[in-house]
Formats: structure tokens, C-alpha cells, sequence
């Protein structure tokens, strides 16, 4: 079975974040550690994925710097979209060999460990199948307690609970998911997320229920992560968590 470790970091700017992550995916690939999740948040920032639409990011740069937003391209796939206080973030760095190499899959995992971190409150959170754009995991604002496929020709005032934008290099992999908790959404303003008009951002907390803080959050993400990655997860102590920030530098 699978052996994975769980990191708690903190709040973290993007910067940092991204670093670590390549460092620890070339680790990943070295064999220098084993299968990790870094479980985070993140002072407020715009990412623009490869290929993102610049226009989508609607707040100008004195706008920027008056709000302490900052924006970073990134290597995930996907558009634009925020991080920022509030929003469990999980960055997975698995190395998807030999039994899981299947990029479709993993993204469905990833939905599935948002769908069901919603559950016990309530809320029935689903993906919409076939469409590229739409990836993350959705929730119908009219009935937040049942969520029921989605037909083209029914309108539903659907809104997005997670994103997901990942990155795969020798299958291993790095990026992740990104869930609304209590999340401050007027920040979604200065943005189209991932380039998509037709529905909007809600979080937990805005859908009238009353979640936990974000570590308990990421222990209860990691319960849930575990079988579906069929897979055995442990913390790491507090010195191993700041050893992983003392991994090299990426190779050039």
C-alpha cells in the first residue's frame, strides 16, 4: 500500500509554495523522499495557468499593489484563478507509477476528496462530466443538499466549491486542489475564474455552515485522501516538516 506523508505548513506565499513544490518534485523523482502532501494557505494571489487569458485578470496593477495582491504564472494546467486566507489548499507531490499513471483519474480523485470533505456538512458538491473547462467540483446554489447531473438545456445556478490544476513531469505530480472553506470570495471580482462567466465561487462558510479551522480541515482531507489513493497517510513531526524546506535547489 501506498505510504504517504502530510505536511502542514502554514500560511505561504505562492512564491515560496511553488519553489518548494519543484524541489520536491525532483525529489520525488530522485527518490530522495517518498509520496507528500503539503497542506497550506496562501496570502492573497492571482495564478495564471499555461495558456491563461491575461484579460481574465481584471484588477489593474495600481489596484495590485493597493490590495497586496500579487499574481504569478504558473505551470499548472487551467486559466486564472485566486488563492487566498481561507482556501485549504493541497499540493500532492505522488509519484503516480507504476498503478496509477491515468491523468483522468487522478483529477477525478482529486474532485472526490472535495465532494467528500463537503459531505458532513450537508452539502452534496458534484463534477460536470465532458467539459474541460467546467473541472473542479460544483455545487447547485437552489439545492446545495443534492446535487443532480447537469443537463445543457436545464439552467442552474451552479458555483464553484474547488478548483483543480495540475502538473504531471515522469507522472510524478505537482499543483493539486484548492477548496472554498471560509474563504473570502469578493476577491473572485478582480478575476474570470478559470475564463468561465456563466457561474460563479461559493465556500463552505457561504453556504451557511459552520466549518472547522483549516488544519482540522486538511486532517479531515487526509481521512478521506487515504482510501481513495488507497493509500496509508501519517503527519510529519515538526522536524521533518522543517527539513522539507531545506530540500536542493531544481536542477537548471
Amino acid at each position: 500500500m501506498r505510504q504517504i506523508t502530510a505536511h502542514w505548513l502554514g500560511r505561504v506565499g505562492y512564491a515560496r509554495a511553488h519553489d518548494l513544490q519543484e524541489r520536491a518534485l525532483e525529489a520525488r523523482q530522485r527518490g530522495d523522499i517518498g509520496d507528500t502532501l503539503f497542506f497550506l494557505e496562501h496570502n492573497p494571489v492571482i495564478t495564471l495557468g499555461r495558456g491563461a487569458d491575461a484579460g481574465h485578470v481584471l484588477l489593474p496593477p495600481q489596484g495590485r499593489q493597493s490590495l497586496g495582491v500579487e499574481v504569478f504564472e504558473t505551470g499548472r494546467g487551467g486559466d486564472v484563478t485566486f488563492h487566498g486566507p481561507g482556501q485549504l489548499v493541497c499540493y500532492p507531490i505522488l509519484d503516480l507509477a507504476p498503478d496509477r499513471c491515468d491523468v483522468r483519474r487522478y483529477v477525478r480523485d482529486l474532485s472526490h476528496v472535495m465532494i467528500e470533505m463537503a459531505r458532513p456538512f450537508g452539502i452534496e458538491a458534484g463534477m460536470i462530466p465532458d467539459d474541460k473547462q467546467l473541472i473542479g467540483v460544483w455545487v447547485d446554489l437552489d439545492a446545495p443538499h443534492v446535487f443532480r447531473p447537469v443537463s445543457s438545456d436545464e439552467p442552474r445556478r451552479l458555483a464553484k466549491l474547488g478548483a483543480i490544476g495540475v502538473r504531471l513531469s515522469r507522472w510524478v505530480t505537482m499543483h493539486g486542489f484548492a477548496l472554498n472553506v471560509h474563504t473570502d470570495l469578493s476577491a473572485f471580482r478582480y478575476i474570470v475564474p478559470c475564463g468561465i462567466t456563466k457561474y460563479g465561487v461559493v465556500s463552505l462558510q457561504a453556504l451557511e455552515v459552520n466549518p472547522p479551522q483549516l488544519f482540522e480541515m486538511a486532517e479531515r482531507a487526509t481521512n478521506i485522501f487515504a482510501p481513495i489513493f488507497e493509500a496509508n497517510i501519517g503527519w510529519a513531526t515538526l522536524e521533518q516538516t522543517e527539513a522539507i524546506w531545506s530540500l536542493p535547489e531544481p536542477a537548471l
